[in-house]
C-alpha cells in the first residue's frame, strides 16, 4: 500500500463530495472542483472521510494511488480556504497595475506587457510591485503564477525581475576588472 494513499482525507461539514465511477466532484464555499479518476483507482466516502483504494498492485496503479489522494487533499483545501501565491517585482521602474481582467506590466521593455487573467483564478495587485494570485484550484493558481513569473525571470547579476515572495535568487559576481 502507498503510505500517502492509504491516509484518509477529512471532509469538513461545509464541503459536499459527490463520487461517481470515473470522477469526484467537490463543492465548498470557495468554489467547485472536479477530478477525473484513472482506471484502477476507486474513491469512497465513509464517515466524513474520503478513502482512496486501488484495484491492482502494478506500478502505474501504485503511482496513481498516492497522487489522487494528494489531489483530493488539495481540492478540499482549495474549496474551504483557497490557495494563494504571492509574487514581487524588483527592478527600477518595474511595476504592475490591474486593468479589468488584465494585468499590465512595465518590465523595462520598449512596450507594456499585458497578461490576460483566466476566469478560474483571481489576481490582485495590492501595490505596484506585489501581485497576488488566488483560487480554489491549486494547479490553476500555480500555473498562472508561473506564467506571470515567466514574463521577466529574475536575472542573476542584479536580481531584477519577477519572483515569488521570499524566493532566494543566487547572485553571480559579474566581471572583475584587472589592473595591468
Amino acid at each position: 500500500m502507498s503510505r500517502i494513499g492509504k491516509i484518509p482525507v477529512a471532509v469538513p461539514k461545509e464541503v459536499k463530495a459527490n463520487i461517481g465511477p470515473l470522477n469526484v466532484h467537490i463543492e465548498g464555499p470557495k468554489g467547485k472542483l472536479d477530478l477525473k479518476l484513472p482506471s484502477g483507482i476507486k474513491v469512497e466516502l465513509k464517515d466524513g472521510h474520503l478513502l482512496v483504494t486501488r484495484a491492482s498492485d502494478d506500478k502505474q496503479a501504485r503511482a496513481n494511488h498516492g497522487t489522487i489522494r494528494a489531489h483530493l487533499v488539495n481540492m478540499v483545501t482549495g474549496v474551504t480556504m483557497g490557495h494563494k501565491k504571492d509574487l514581487e517585482l524588483q527592478g527600477l521602474g518595474f511595476r504592475a497595475q490591474l486593468q479589468g481582467k488584465k494585468v499590465v506590466f512595465n518590465l523595462g521593455l520598449s512596450h507594456p506587457v499585458e497578461f490576460e487573467v483566466p476566469a478560474t483564478v483571481k489576481v490582485t495587485v495590492p501595490t505596484q510591485t506585489a501581485i497576488t494570485v488566488e483560487g480554489a484550484d491549486s494547479m490553476a493558481v500555480g500555473e498562472v503564477a508561473a506564467r506571470i513569473r515567466a514574463l521577466k525571470p529574475v536575472e542573476p547579476y542584479k536580481g531584477k525581475g519577477l519572483r515569488y515572495a521570499g524566493e532566494f535568487v543566487r547572485r553571480k559576481q559579474g566581471k572583475s576588472v584587472t589592473k595591468s
